[in-house]
């Protein structure tokens, strides 16, 4: 089934997709988007899963794959706060560790491997990247730039997402 993320709670530990084919919302439990990989998921992201029927209704068993929602942020152009992003093509992404974020304050930070110094995450970059939430510790994949206090991340992947991130 293919479907738009309506909105997903990792606090919570799910949320429901609306399926393209207009049917009633299928839920999507936490579980099963950490097997995917991912801790949580962006609204407004598109969704492919494998469903079950059940006793309350259709489920998510599996995910197949997630596309970040299109749009919103323009990586071309700058953050609420005036950083310009710039072109991310080509970027390297470094293995990394988030030390702290907090979705209501929109920012947080993490620590490449190897490296003290750390990394701004701005919600924005972490939406346009198809993510909707990042836990302390959790180990993820992100390209960065300089920016006008620092480094800053301009893509945020998933762990299990990335095969190439060395």
């Amino acid at each position: 089934m293919h479907g738009v993320v309506k909105w997903f709670d990792p606090k919570k530990g799910f949320g429901f997709i609306l399926p393209d084919d207009g049917g009633a919302d299928v839920l999507l439990h936490a579980n099963v988007l950490r097997n995917f990989g991912q801790s949580s998921v962006a609204d407004g992201a598109e969704i492919e899963v494998d469903i079950l029927d059940t006793e309350r209704g259709q489920q998510a068993v599996e995910v197949f794959a997630i596309t970040p929602p299109q749009d919103g942020l323009d990586f071309t152009t700058q953050m609420p706060d005036g950083e310009i992003l710039g072109d991310i093509e080509g970027l390297e992404l470094e293995p990394a560790r988030i030390k702290w974020f907090d979705k209501g304050k929109g920012f947080g930070f993490a620590n490449v491997f190897g490296d003290s110094e750390d990394v701004f995450i701005h919600i924005e970059v972490l939406r346009r990247s198809g993510l909707a939430d990042l836990q302390a510790g959790e180990a993820i994949c992100i390209a960065t730039r300089e920016g006008k206090r620092g480094r800053m991340a301009v893509l945020v992947k998933s762990w299990d997402s990335v095969i190439d991130c060395e």
